[in-house]
């Protein structure tokens, strides 16, 4: 089995200088034109550099950070560079409504992470993006925490096409949610497991509290995410 570390951050974390980011990261940021793609990239850098920081031993000073980049392969997922050479670690981001989160696992291991907002979804979207045997469990979910059951489905399918490295360049109902477990406390991990066409299967982890739904899946197996703690500073 694999360690997974864990490490979400919201806007409110993300300091107002830029201090933080390398001058390729910042000529980046600045081609962008729209405040919200601008927001959620900050963001997503943001929680990355803390992430890969505290993974690596590494004290979380502006320069410090500014040498951990995150530039995409040809699949589009995420690779890390520590002093512009290629570091031996994986790690997977996703962010929705201001909240940002990262998983970050040891050289080598198939990754994705995903979190997502409980909130009504329409038949034509249970219809385009899930398969049978998961319309049927949407089924038999009571109206009352078919929200939750939705969002957990969806997140689980984005962390498993992350992990395969296609994101939804490939069809969502080419992975299959086949195994989910309750945790075992509130805001706790439980176990889940996706399944693809090919026959090869990711196991993971979800938790629900407050307003999201949190998902991650690897190969080899992941131990429950350890959460990583950084300071305010």
């Amino acid at each position: 089995m694999v360690e997974v570390r864990w490490l979400e951050q919201t806007e409110a974390d993300v300091p107002p200088e830029y201090g933080w980011l390398s001058a390729d990261e910042l000529a980046r940021l600045n081609r962008m034109r729209f405040a919200k793609r601008r927001a959620d990239w900050r963001l997503g850098r943001w929680t990355a550099k803390r992430g890969l920081a505290a993974y690596l031993g590494l004290p979380a000073y502006p320069q410090v950070l500014a040498a951990i980049e995150l530039w995409p392969k040809a699949t589009g997922a995420p690779e890390v560079f520590l002093a512009n050479k290629p570091a031996a670690v994986t790690v997977s981001l996703s962010h929705r409504d201001g909240t940002a989160v990262c998983a970050i696992a040891r050289f080598g291991v198939e990754l994705g992470c995903d979190v997502e907002i409980v909130e009504p979804r329409s038949q034509e979207f249970i219809a385009d993006y899930f398969v049978a045997e998961e319309h049927a469990r949407i089924a038999h979910t009571s109206a009352t925490e078919r929200p939750r059951l939705l969002a957990l489905l969806w997140s689980a399918k984005e962390s498993a096409l992350k992990a395969l490295q296609d994101g939804l360049r490939r069809n969502t109902q080419s992975v299959i949610v086949n195994s989910i477990e309750e945790p075992s406390a509130l805001a706790a991990w439980g176990p889940l497991q996706v399944r693809c066409l090919d026959d090869r299967v990711f196991h993971g982890w979800w938790q629900h509290s407050g307003p999201f739904v949190r998902t991650l899946v690897a190969h080899p197996v992941p131990f429950s995410p350890d959460v990583l703690s950084v300071s305010h500073e």
